[in-house]
């Protein structure tokens, strides 16, 4: 008996993302003299020690958080700072704190996906083969034993994790778990301690402010002028260090933002609402500024107007993205491209790697004129568990290293300002499919094609709404006259599908001069199953009688 079909599952629809809903803008603090790095950092370590001390009573309070408790750790908080300084840590702190609950909530849904994955494993029979996208039984006694103790294990953790995630605990660390962490492993991190202190001491300092529209520049607390003039609202302990009116330090040093110096400048000029932050980087001993502001009532262009143009898809890999034009009716166009890229490295080297490998991508689509670019909604959560892939550890490493969430948001920011769409379409067999229909009649004697180029393909027919499959070519018997004599790549519901093609200037054959064979579109005059020779009826006229 024939094994049964596994049943597909049900097809998103494609959708055109959202462009990004925030700037940000950065440039280096440069001509700072020592007594301005010495009150930056003063007001650095002041305002995180009461960061930490108001994200620590946030955390205390857990659920029984309310409208008068944040009153009150405001109120505390301006008096040993100021009203929009303590504005601006709240902020941060509820900012911290619901990030740290969506994490618990993702944190229990993978354990929960590796205890069924794992039960369902144990339930079957040693050695037995898995069904396609579920794994089989595990292959010896020791490794069944082992992963029931690993149950236990998963099942001891997500009752805790769920009891803490009930009463509202959650764990955060200022300046970042990770780096936490390396003070246990500085040799593997190529850190000293003192490297180590410096940083963590670094990244737990406050110096950002929330922008106030209406207010002097967009902001009172860091305010910049239009001129890059930097002052900074001193908090109530620190203002025996002010140098101007009203407890205000001004910075020696000046700041331009040569990208997107102008945006920034209306924007200060109108007084509207701009957030600042500067920071220093340990490593290179420099300060930068941050300045950063929301986007509002972007147009939003509709999928149709988006797919009138041709896209482009986009096949995103672990060392790649393989990317083919697609016309408007969903055929390839020209050759496919791939945009490598090396994600090894410190993270500065993986964010360069990518955004120079998206530039490329965005330069060459300019170029052949589409007006979107399809990717997939990829989320890699669920296939990067070892208790799913068990020993297939190095697909479980490729997987993890598909960039799909810095690459898509890169993406989207990168194609709104070039003026691209984004369009995204349901990942489902994809590559499945494209290998299928595609890989093959799209290889040529001096072309291989890839699997992931006929992905790309794939892609970009689901976001123009058409079928990734394609149509069979007739039986070469017969087809002029009965099957037809070209492989159709329409849509359905495309007008004009079943008319003539479009006339081609010159000769269709060499027998046939130039300027001549005009009725060649006109199946009506021709001797057709079906069709009359003539358009109008025909009648044989009676002979004369003078013969």
């Amino acid at each position: 008996m024939a094994e049964e079909k596994k049943r597909l599952r049900e097809i998103a629809r494609p959708f055109v993302v959202d462009g990004p809903s925030g700037v940000s803008i950065r440039d280096r603090l440069k001509g700072l003299t020592a007594r301005d790095e010495e009150v930056l950092r003063a007001v650095g370590i002041h305002m995180g020690r009461l960061a930490s001390q108001d994200l620590a009573r946030r955390v205390r309070d857990g659920l029984q958080h309310s409208a008068e408790t944040w009153a009150v750790r405001k109120r505390e908080l301006t008096a040993v700072s100021s009203s929009r300084w303590a504005g601006s840590v709240t902020a941060s702190t509820h900012d911290q704190w619901g990030l740290s609950r969506r994490a618990q909530h993702a944190h229990l849904q993978s354990l929960d996906a590796g205890i069924r994955t794992i039960r369902h494993r144990l339930s079957l029979p040693l050695g037995e083969k898995g069904a396609r996208g579920n794994p089989g039984g595990y292959r010896s006694r020791s490794e069944w034993f082992a992963k029931s103790r690993r149950l236990a294990v998963l099942e001891d953790r997500y009752e805790k994790v769920r009891a803490e995630q009930e009463a509202g605990r959650v764990s955060v660390v200022r300046g970042g778990r990770r780096l936490l962490h390396q003070r246990h492993h500085l040799a593997t991190a190529g850190r000293t301690t003192e490297q180590w202190r410096a940083k963590w001491e670094a990244v737990r300092w406050f110096l950002t402010a929330d922008g106030e529209s209406g207010k002097r520049f967009g902001n009172e607390t860091i305010r910049v002028s239009p001129d890059g003039e930097i002052s900074i609202k001193l908090p109530a302990p620190l203002a025996r260090l002010a140098n101007a009116k009203h407890g205000r330090y001004v910075l020696t040093a000046r700041v331009s933002f040569p990208y997107r110096g102008e945006e920034w400048r209306d924007r200060v000029t109108g007084n509207r609402a701009v957030a600042y932050r500067i920071h220093l980087d340990t490593e290179r001993g420099c300060w930068y500024l941050d300045a950063s502001w929301t986007r509002k009532n972007l147009p939003v262009i509709p999928l149709d107007a988006l797919r009138a143009g041709g896209v482009a898809g986009v096949d995103m890999n672990a060392d790649h993205l393989a990317a083919w034009r697609l016309d408007e009716h969903g055929n390839p166009v020209g050759a496919p491209r791939r945009f490598d890229y090396d994600l090894s490295g410190s993270a500065g080297h993986r964010d360069a790697q990518l955004r120079h490998t998206l530039t490329r991508l965005l330069h060459w689509a300019k170029h052949t004129g589409v007006t979107a670019v399809a990717i997939e909604d990829l989320d890699f959560t669920d296939s990067t568990s070892r208790e799913k892939h068990g020993r297939r550890k190095k697909f479980r490493q490729l997987v993890s290293g598909i960039p799909t969430a810095k690459l898509r948001a890169r993406l989207v920011s990168m194609c709104a300002e070039a003026g691209i769409g984004v369009i995204a379409v349901d990942p489902a067999y994809t590559s499945r499919w494209g290998a299928e229909h595609w890989q093959k009649p799209l290889t040529t004697k001096n072309r291989r094609t890839s699997r992931h180029a006929a992905a790309a393909v794939a892609i970009g027919r689901r976001a123009l709404g058409h079928r990734i499959r394609r149509r069979v070519a007739p039986p070469r018997d017969d087809q002029s006259d009965c099957r037809g004599h070209r492989t159709v790549q329409a849509g359905p519901r495309d007008r004009g599908r079943e008319g003539h093609r479009p006339r081609v200037p010159g000769p269709r054959t060499r027998s046939v001069r130039a300027g001549h064979g005009r009725k060649a579109v006109d199946q009506d005059t021709q001797h057709r199953s079906g069709r009359p020779a003539e358009h109008e009826s025909w009648r044989q006229d009676p002979l004369p009688l003078s013969l």
